[in-house]
């Protein structure tokens, strides 16, 4: 998932009580950190392409009434560069944190996700001309210390190093398509945006899910998790999302990147009794610690 699609948003006065926005962005980072249980959950049971594909149809589906409401605004040309960036925005991402959750406990996948912010610094300033600044260098160096140290890290003896390189490498990718849709899809209604790119990734997607579809039957609760995958996690967290950005703005709607590994840790120590060690505390408090100072603003 990411984050920060929609900073071009226009931000609309907030109104509302002042407890309303951090209950939200607890229940975004709540939903967006189920994720990453609910892959653990379903990865085995499907294998990352299917299970992928039926995440980015649903959430497509649930977003299809935002591109059906701006169609006249997404005319066939813009369909190519929709499709690549529903590729590296979406579908490779997905499909690397699905291929993790099948190695690694959910908590691993999800304090790699936090190297998105981080990443999509540097991506801006390798390919794109945007400046970095010191701090940022000096959190993009904890950060990858803080990703190192949870690729060497072991989980009940087994080694989760492949997942954790899977989970930054994913976060790599969304910190590219971030850059994307900036420079190149600005201006058009995020949320069309986003079923549009899910859907063009559903169908890149579906050779290799056909290809790899399961033989034995799938079990319930594999199901179950894959459709709260794609409907919850993807397509109304998205919703929930574009409207928080509306409100409050990109800058503190982004905020819920430090939510979704508390959460993404402690559903799967919760529910399915996954191990938290010193290397995912360690790995977390330098990974979330280096975007926390990457993100403060000199008074």
């Amino acid at each position: 998932m990411s984050c920060q699609e929609a900073a071009a948003l226009p931000v609309r006065n907030e109104g509302t009580a002042g407890w309303l926005t951090p209950l939200e962005l607890c229940v975004l980072g709540a939903i967006w950190g189920a994720s990453f249980l609910f892959m653990r959950v379903a990865a085995n049971d499907f294998g990352p392409a299917p299970l992928v594909e039926v995440r980015l149809g649903l959430g497509a589906l649930v977003l299809l009434p935002f591109l059906w409401r701006a169609r006249a605004r997404f005319p066939a040309r813009l369909w190519p560069k929709l499709a690549l960036i529903g590729a590296i925005n979406s579908a490779v991402p997905f499909l690397l944190f699905a291929w993790a959750a099948q190695r690694a406990p959910a908590g691993i996948g999800a304090i790699a996700n936090a190297m998105t912010v981080l990443f999509t610094a540097l991506v801006g300033f390798l390919f794109f001309g945007e400046r970095i600044g010191t701090r940022r260098s000096v959190a993009l160096v904890a950060g990858f210390a803080g990703v190192v140290v949870l690729a060497s890290g072991k989980v009940a003896g087994m080694s989760v190093g492949a997942a954790a390189i899977a989970g930054a490498s994913a976060s790599l990718l969304y910190g590219l398509g971030i850059n994307l849709v900036r420079r190149h899809l600005t201006g058009l209604p995020p949320a069309a945006v986003a079923s549009a790119t899910l859907g063009a990734a559903a169908l890149l997607t579906a050779p290799f899910a056909i290809a790899t579809w399961p033989s034995q039957p799938i079990a319930l609760s594999a199901w179950l998790s894959a459709g709260m995958l794609g409907v919850l996690c993807t397509g109304i967290a998205f919703v929930m999302y574009y409207r928080l950005i509306g409100r409050i703005g990109a800058s503190r709607a982004s905020t819920v990147t430090y939510l979704v590994p508390l959460f993404g840790v402690g559903w799967a120590w919760w529910l399915l009794g996954e191990p938290v060690t010193w290397t995912m505390v360690l790995a977390g408090a330098l990974i979330l610690g280096s975007v926390a100072f990457s993100q403060a603003r000199t008074r």
